[in-house]
């Protein structure tokens, strides 16, 4: 890593917890919640993953074993994110997808493990969803590696 770069990492690295997601962000947020209003409509569980941008642990997730038709959406604000079609099985232990509708994710880079990785969130309210990688099947060769806590499936009827 070349030293300018190198720098650079570690100064955003030690700067990330104070830097809000909108510096990031694709979208600004339009859903805004008091902690007390999400505590009311989350799970503990479900609090610690999408507002603290917490991570569930592997394969712990129905949804990661979810295989009807459907849509996933946000379970924050309820925006719809994915779609079945957009799954797949990436023997990661998270439900994953290659593809999100537009519009609707936010990102942002993430230091907690020093290493960069690009962190993303429900674009509407802010939720954290998961981590974003570079090595997801054709036709994006993207996996967005979500916390199912974060998600709740809408099968199709």
């Amino acid at each position: 890593m070349k030293k300018r770069k190198f720098i650079k990492v570690i100064i955003l690295s030690l700067l990330s917890p104070f830097i809000p997601l909108q510096t990031f962000a694709q979208k600004i947020m339009t859903v805004v919640k008091s902690n007390t209003e999400w505590k009311k409509i989350l799970t503990n569980h479900q609090y610690y993953i999408l507002r603290k941008e917490g991570t569930e642990k592997p394969f712990s997730s129905p949804l990661n074993y979810e295989k009807r038709e459907g849509e996933y959406l946000c379970v924050g604000c309820k925006t719809p994110l994915f779609n079945s079609k957009m799954k797949y099985d990436s023997g990661t232990g998270w439900p994953s997808f290659f593809e999100h509708y537009p519009n609707v994710i936010a990102t942002k880079l993430d230091f907690k493990l020093l290493v960069p990785r690009t962190e993303y969130h429900c674009a509407i309210c802010g939720g954290h969803q998961g981590h974003v990688f570079d090595d997801g099947p054709q036709p994006t060769g993207r996996r967005y590696c979500n916390n199912g806590a974060s998600l709740t499936f809408v099968p199709k009827l």
